[in-house]
């Protein structure tokens, strides 16, 4: 008590400096607490969150790998054939086109007016048909003149026999000289030579006026008409009057490749008869059959074909001159081979194989020797059996095992899955094949 504390010392505000720097110390605290305070909240929160995040994300990813889980031991619908022990025809095919056999340019063979023409454009004409007349009236009068020609040197030939005979019988008796038989004889011989050349003149006009009708040379379609009636032709016009096709038989134009030819020659050195067919463009409908007629005797360096010509009766005349078609080649023939439909082979970089269907619904994926393949179907040399379903739409659902309900296509009394093949998903309507 006997001690007296000094005053502690003002500021220039008239503050002591101690309460001057509590409140300063206290202020700092504060903020730092706040900012503790805030940094644990964020982190709760963080952490209560990340738990619900990484689980929805496990969902996430968890979800697509379940969806196949849900169709283990699903029934797959699919289209199937049943496989067959038939024949298969090989056929090598190749882009060609009809050729006529003759074409001729009907053209008058004198000089004449065209007086009449005896057909109708587009008309099937006859070997021998009359097509047109030209006016024949110059050239029987210059038969007429010439047979007129004939019958005066024939009138002189005569007479100049019977003097060879008189100087004959002169010479005989010395009364003329030699040399007048010897000229007499020579007239002789000169009216036969112009008898001679009157006869062919005869011959000549006559032909002439065989050529003022003319006549059809071939059987066949003829076009259209080129020369009307009433106009002058000549035995050197380029046109002519038309022209005639023949139709019956027609040969058809085809290349083939290069590779096919060993095997066609084969056969054809064999003497054998190799058919050939006439189809439309897109190969939908068969138009003649025909036969191999010769092969050419060079292949084209520039396409690497062959050609071939064949030879079509054409009795409907479905083959036009100039008209595409599609030539089908028959080669050979698989005897006794299986046969599936093309759709139903399979292939991955190790082997060839089907899906075949088992009795309890369920497909075997089995590999096969695949044979050749004409058109839609295709012949299997080893591995399947003839009367074994086949799958031949839907393959690329599959694998081994799976279940599967078939629609077997052209087989209605087949089961497949418990419905026989042939009910329609509405009732009275029929099964439709593929």
């Amino acid at each position: 008590m006997g001690t007296n504390s000094s005053p502690a010392p003002k500021t220039p505000t008239g503050k002591s400096s101690t309460s001057g720097r509590e409140p300063k110390r206290s202020g700092t605290r504060s903020g730092w607490w706040i900012w503790v305070i805030f940094v644990g909240l964020a982190g709760a929160a963080g952490y209560r969150y990340y738990p619900q995040v990484t689980q929805g994300a496990s969902k996430s990813e968890k979800g697509p790998e379940k969806a196949p889980a849900k169709r283990v031991g699903q029934t797959v619908p699919v289209v199937a054939a049943v496989s067959r022990i038939g024949d298969l025809p090989i056929y090598f095919t190749g882009l060609g086109s009809v050729s006529a056999y003759n074409t001729v340019t009907i053209r008058s063979r004198v000089d004449g007016e065209l007086i009449n023409v005896a057909f109708s454009e587009g008309q099937l004409v006859r070997q021998g048909d009359l097509l047109a007349e030209i006016d024949p009236r110059p050239f029987e009068a210059q038969l007429t003149q010439a047979e007129g020609q004939l019958a005066r040197d024939t009138a002189q030939l005569e007479n100049a026999r019977l003097d060879l005979k008189r100087y004959e019988l002169l010479s005989s008796q010395g009364v003329i000289a030699r040399q007048q038989l010897d000229t007499q004889n020579a007239n002789v011989h000169q009216y036969e030579g112009t008898i001679q050349a009157d006869q062919g003149m005869i011959a000549n006009i006559k032909l002439q006026l065989v050529y003022s009708h003319i006549h059809a040379p071939l059987t066949g379609r003829i076009g259209l008409r080129l020369t009307d009636r009433g106009n002058i032709v000549h035995a050197n016009d380029p046109s002519g009057l038309a022209t005639i096709t023949q139709l019956q038989p027609i040969a058809v134009l085809f290349n083939l490749a290069q590779d096919f030819l060993p095997q066609v020659m084969a056969k054809w050195r064999d003497g054998q008869t190799l058919p050939v067919e006439a189809w439309d463009r897109d190969l939908k409908k068969k138009l003649a059959t025909g036969k191999l007629l010769t092969i050419d005797n060079t292949i084209d360096a520039s396409t690497g074909t062959a050609r071939f010509k064949a030879e079509f009766a054409n009795a409907d005349s479905s083959l036009f001159p100039n008209q595409f078609v599609n030539a089908r080649l028959l080669v050979d023939t698989r005897r006794g081979v299986a046969i599936v439909p093309a759709a139903a082979v399979q292939r991955s970089p190790l082997s060839t194989f089907v899906y075949v269907v088992k009795d309890d619904q369920t497909v075997e994926m089995r590999n096969i020797v695949p044979g050749p393949v004409e058109g839609d179907n295709s012949s299997v040399e080893s591995g399947l059996n003839s009367g074994e379903i086949v799958v031949i739409d839907g393959v690329d659902k599959l694998q081994q095992g799976a279940r599967v309900e078939a629609r077997v296509v052209g087989e209605p009394s087949r089961v497949k899955g418990g419905q026989k093949t042939g009910e329609s998903s509405k009732a009275g309507e029929p099964a439709r094949d593929r």
